[in-house]
């Protein structure tokens, strides 16, 4: 771009510091069910105000900043109707992002942030000083949280599963193990694009209970995949071709990542191969999804997104070579790496 033409420097951190406003106001209307209200008739703010119990003139003052960025839509003064953005935030709709907003919004997530300066001065994630544990084990400990993470993390899959299998010949391998896999939404569009292709879902025993009660792994492919329990820290099982981690290595350390990707390397067979589905960071100087995520990771678990560089180094510390990197039509690449 002509520096002619280049954003104005004021513009560009006052655009920046509008998103500090937004996101506690979208996820405010996404926690009161806003565009849910909406879809269904209610269009005055007294009746939104009644029907989420809050207070009308508050209510009215966050819908009319979000409409004033086209999420919603003021058509009479305290009168409101949904938008195009407005809609994914209603509840179940395709490609909804109203589950992310909740998380992102949540105690789980936003005061990490507010303590960010505590990760960049210790490198320990902020969330571990306010939760006083791991934040793995404060979702354990709180269960409605918990299902606010995971039906994130599902409505993230949802969305990206489609172009990651489409990513990949995962069908040159027989089997298919999903390390971590949550509800198993992957491994679906995974088998549903190879019919020949044999699954595995892994993951911890109450997670896998949810992926039953979810359903998606029934019905005609229930003869083609089992669950099996599996705690990565402690061993991975046998029996796979290819075994396969989607945004799980990213969550951990150095040193904890190498835990994990050595117990994939003793349950790998010698002709077998470790399919790793993370973040593009992309390029220096130009934004990406990986360098959000990578601030994340930093404040909420001490994990972090890496390179194609560190991936590959990390991967040689467990006795694995990277042989292919493949992009797919999403931010996420498939890194293909061989027993070594």
């Amino acid at each position: 771009m002509p520096e002619s033409e280049a954003p104005n420097p004021q513009t560009v951190l006052q655009r920046a510091r509008e998103g500090f406003f937004l996101t506690p106001a979208i996820y405010a209307a996404a926690k009161l069910n806003i565009a849910d209200h909406l879809d269904a008739g209610l269009q005055r703010v007294t009746e939104l105000a009644r029907a989420a119990r809050v207070n009308e003139d508050a209510l009215h003052r966050v819908l009319r900043l979000l409409a004033s960025q086209g999420i919603f839509e003021e058509t009479t003064a305290g009168t409101f109707r949904n938008t195009g953005t407005s809609e994914l935030l209603r509840t179940g709709v395709p490609g909804s992002l109203r589950a992310q907003f909740l998380f992102w919004g949540s105690e789980f997530c936003y005061p990490s942030f507010g303590e960010i300066l505590y990760s960049i001065e210790t490198g320990e994630p902020s969330r571990t000083k306010l939760c006083g544990m791991d934040g793995f084990a404060y979702l354990r400990q709180n269960p409605e949280l918990a299902r606010v993470f995971d039906d994130a993390m599902a409505a993230m899959a949802e969305a990206v599963s489609p172009g990651i299998a489409a990513g990949y010949d995962f069908g040159r391998w027989e089997s298919l193990m999903d390390v971590g896999g949550g509800n198993g939404m992957l491994l679906v569009n995974i088998l549903n694009a190879h019919p020949n292709l044999r699954g595995v879902l892994a993951d911890q025993e109450h997670v896998l209970e949810r992926a039953r009660q979810k359903g998606l792994l029934g019905g005609a492919l229930a003869a083609r995949v089992a669950m099996t329990p599996c705690d990565f820290f402690r061993e991975i099982p046998a029996g796979c071709q290819a075994y396969m981690m989607a945004r799980v290595i990213h969550d951990w350390t150095d040193e904890q990542a190498s835990i994990i990707l050595s117990n994939c390397r003793s349950a790998i067979p010698p002709k077998g191969a470790l399919l790793l589905v993370e973040n593009a960071l992309g390029e220096m100087n130009r934004p990406s999804e990986g360098r959000y995520v990578d601030l994340a990771m930093l404040v909420l678990t001490g994990g972090r997104e890496r390179s194609v560089e560190e991936y590959r180094t990390l991967l040689a510390c467990s006795a694995f070579r990277l042989n292919q990197v493949f992009a797919t039509r999403t931010n996420y690449l498939v890194l293909e790496a061989f027993p070594s």
